[in-house]
């Protein structure tokens, strides 16, 4: 595919998922963690304006020198910036203006791309594509929550699905002690955290196929899992009992039924659906509660060409660390992954808001260990 092809495809699909909102969706932030869809519009089509605009086009005009400070996520590189938990303030720029930003920049990086490029522009012309990509898979999931706590649970889309129809036969895969190889191998893309490849010893393991049920979770939560301490690590017992969780995000108990708020709306809970937003600390304890326990991310590798992945992030028993002979880019680009590798748990695979061509086997995926409102989900392993 042309890269200007491939760069219009990414864009229009961002605008797509957006399609089914009205105006005053795009700019609810409910939470922190959240940010309104008019953010993620504006920062994505910043990204290409200062990473390949700006400094290799020549005689660019900034579309607005105020869009640095407020599209600017977290790149101390760059300049000041709004504050994530003030980006929900933001009455303007307006949902009009934005998309004009976004015309103004996809006509001049049309333009750009129509000339040769350097090497060090397509690289930098493929991390925006991803990035981009990044920020569909979050805009979905920030969509749901804000939708989701809307008391009036609005049907986002009855044609998007949030479970594959892929089914797998129970059981477990066992795989032997030895020393297997970890990271990306490849000629194409993958991000800075997924490199070096190297070697690490894993003992003797049995990994599901399957991923935990609604059904499965279910069964926890009537033989009150939420309410033993043994089950818990000590600052996941503290957040349930802070935060009085009883159940998955988006679980709703109406007149002694359980009912989950999907995309397409209120819905009584599918039963063989896999779980789905809970937190690593959730998905810990349940596994402690069926005697069992998550794989570590390098298990997950080595196992996930044996089952069928895909449908929810996987939480890992991985913490976020750099792999050996992991450095930074310099400059802004170094911010990208290393900054965060701190008190984060790793995800692996991907979901069903995740867009096409954007995962593989060696993505890593992180997060604070409370955080639940991406589609994240359970394999247990013995």
């Amino acid at each position: 595919m042309e890269l200007v092809e491939e760069y219009l495809q990414i864009r229009k699909y961002s605008e797509q998922i957006c399609e089914p909102l009205q105006t005053e969706d795009y700019v609810v932030q409910p939470v922190a963690d959240v940010s309104p869809p008019k953010w993620h519009l504006g920062h994505t089509t910043w990204f290409f304006e200062t990473f390949i605009l700006k400094p290799f086009s020549v005689n660019y005009q900034v579309y607005n020198d105020d869009y640095n400070f407020v599209f600017n996520s977290y790149y101390e590189t760059v300049g000041n910036r709004v504050i994530r938990t003030d980006r929900g303030n933001l009455s303007r720029p307006s949902v009009n203006e934005v998309y004009q930003y976004r015309a103004y920049v996809d006509e001049a990086m049309v333009k750009f791309l129509a000339a040769p490029l350097k090497d060090e522009v397509k690289e930098l012309l493929i991390l925006g594509f991803n990035h981009e990509q990044q920020h569909q898979e979050l805009l979905l999931t920030d969509i749901k929550y804000i939708l989701g706590n809307n008391p009036l649970f609005p049907v986002y889309s009855n044609e998007k699905k949030e479970v594959l129809s892929s089914e797998a036969e129970p059981g477990f895969i066992n795989f032997t002690e030895g020393i297997y190889e970890i990271g990306y191998n490849g000629v194409g893309f993958s991000f800075d955290n997924e490199l070096n490849r190297h070697k690490v010893y894993l003992h003797d393991f049995a990994i599901s196929k399957t991923l935990v049920s609604n059904a499965e979770f279910l069964e926890f939560i009537n033989a009150g899992g939420y309410l033993n301490f043994n089950y818990w690590h000590a600052e996941g017992w503290d957040w349930v009992k802070n935060n009085n969780i009883t159940s998955p995000m988006y679980w709703h108990l109406i007149d002694g039924e359980w009912f989950n708020y999907t995309l397409n709306g209120l819905l009584p809970i599918d039963l063989n659906a896999p779980v789905s937003h809970i937190s690593y600390y959730e998905a810990y304890a349940f596994a402690s509660w069926k005697g069992l326990r998550l794989p570590t991310e390098f298990e997950w590798e080595v196992a996930a060409k044996s089952f069928n992945w895909g449908e929810r992030w996987e939480w890992t028993e991985s913490a976020y660390l750099p792999y050996p002979g992991f450095s930074k880019a310099p400059g802004a680009i170094g911010e990208y992954n290393g900054k965060f590798m701190v008190n984060q748990k790793v995800l692996r695979g991907a979901s069903v808001a995740t867009p096409k061509n954007h995962s593989r086997i060696t993505y890593r995926n992180f997060f604070h260990p409370h955080l639940r409102w991406q589609y994240t989900g359970i394999r247990l392993v013995k």
